[in-house]
């Protein structure tokens, strides 16, 4: 996806996870062995698994990995999902500190959610970070048809 001066802004892939099922229980407990986490935008029938794949001076390079809910409701860990194609997305935060009345919560840390600057960020390196996210995924997948095996 291309802004309006036509610098990428999302980096889709190109992967075998698109399709494939499982209970949510199941992902997330075989994710977080690859440092995935549920997103923070989910809703009872979708959601994201976040991994971070570089994090610096307040800039953050996400590989998402979204999901559709096909049965039952994200709140029971036997919902069963299907993944979507997979992203990489940037987003570029304030470390400052916040001048409005949530700015405790920032300097104590538990205003984790802070919102991004540029959530949308302009990647460099398009072609890089593509294929390094691709070959994640691709671990990833070996990795569960191995454990499936």
């Amino acid at each position: 996806m291309k802004n309006a001066k036509g610098a990428f802004k999302v980096i889709y892939l190109d992967t075998n996870i698109e399709g494939k099922r499982m209970t949510f229980g199941e992902a997330e407990n075989y994710l977080k062995d690859f440092g995935f986490h549920i997103g923070g935008n989910w809703d009872y029938d979708r959601g994201m698994f976040d991994g971070i794949l570089y994090r610096k001076d307040g800039k953050t390079i996400y590989l998402r990995m979204p999901f559709q809910v096909i049965e039952g409701e994200l709140d029971n860990r036997n919902a069963l999902i299907e993944f979507q194609k997979p992203f990489i997305i940037k987003h570029v935060v304030n470390l400052g500190i916040a001048k409005d009345s949530s700015a405790l919560l920032s300097a104590t840390g538990f205003a984790q959610f802070q919102k991004p600057l540029d959530k949308d960020g302009h990647i460099p390196n398009q072609s890089n970070w593509q294929e390094f996210g691709e070959d994640i995924v691709g671990e990833i997948m070996d990795e569960l048809r191995r454990k499936h095996d």
